[in-house]
């Protein structure tokens, strides 16, 4: 197997990663063979995956330019990823120039292609790190240099809590971040759920075994699960609901049936 040049050489190319498995669900190119091969499995079970993630950076979107418009202008991006079009911070630094981002993620090839993709725009940052480490994060230079945590950030966790298992205590983590920032700060939040799936969840449950056999387990949680994560919070309107239903800019009825998978919130630290 060659390694194209982006590919970090410390990163084992034969082992299947969640960030290039979504890159090429998105239709993205930093993705290898064995990436590939793990998404089409899933997609046997759940053909509608690419559609998931579209809808996932949708709401994504849709949120950073929120809280851009409720005047925060500090982005805080954990398991951001391989950075495809409309990223944070063009998001964000189109409505609020100067914005500051930091793109946090544990995946060398997402940090990598972060980091050559942000060269030379000095408002943006990324680190290596673990969200179950969120001291780390606070701590990271990008962090302590680029984000003033007095003030107002928007903390992203988009697409990652269902990575992260009940032993490793993900409440914990987020109670931890919510902990280090200014009260008008946003949490921004997606989650797997088998509610909403169309499709039976047994069904469903082959793509779970997927993410399990590559060793990164898919958790799927209920939606009183995920709204505990906004423990500490004010939910926004209109609360925690399918990602359509996340102040849709097109009608929520034209979307594909896969895009009403999970749950999407926003809260704002009181």
């Amino acid at each position: 197997m060659e390694r194209p040049a982006w590919a970090p050489r410390s990163i084992d190319i034969s082992v299947p990663s969640v960030a290039r498995i979504y890159d090429y669900y998105l239709g993205g190119s930093h993705n290898f063979e064995v990436d590939r091969q793990a998404a089409r499995k899933a997609m046997d079970f759940m053909p509608g995956l690419p559609k998931i993630m579209q809808a996932n950076r949708a709401f994504m979107r849709r949120a950073v330019r929120h809280a851009a418009d409720e005047g925060i202008d500090q982005f805080l991006d954990i398991g951001s990823g391989i950075p495809t079009f409309g990223t944070v911070h063009e998001v964000a630094q189109r409505i609020r120039p100067g914005a500051r981002v930091v793109y946090v993620d544990h995946d060398p090839v997402a940090v990598a292609h972060s980091e050559a993709v942000l060269a030379g725009n000095p408002d943006t940052g990324v680190v290596a790190a673990d969200l179950r480490k969120p001291q780390e994060i606070l701590a990271s230079p990008a962090v302590q240099t680029l984000i003033d945590l007095k003030r107002p950030v928007a903390l992203l966790l988009v697409a990652i809590l269902h990575f992260v298992e009940d032993a490793d205590d993900p409440y914990k983590a987020v109670a931890e971040l919510r902990e280090a920032l200014a009260p008008g700060s946003r949490l921004i939040l997606t989650h797997a759920s088998y509610e909403g799936i169309p499709l039976p969840a047994e069904r469903a449950e082959g793509t779970v075994a997927v993410y399990k056999d590559i060793r990164n387990p898919l958790i799927m949680r209920s939606r009183e699960e995920i709204a505990r994560f906004f423990e500490g919070y004010d939910m926004v309107e209109p609360g925690l609901v399918p990602m359509p239903h996340w102040r849709p800019e097109t009608p929520p009825e034209d979307e594909d049936p896969y895009a009403f998978s999970g749950f999407a919130g926003v809260g704002r630290a009181a």
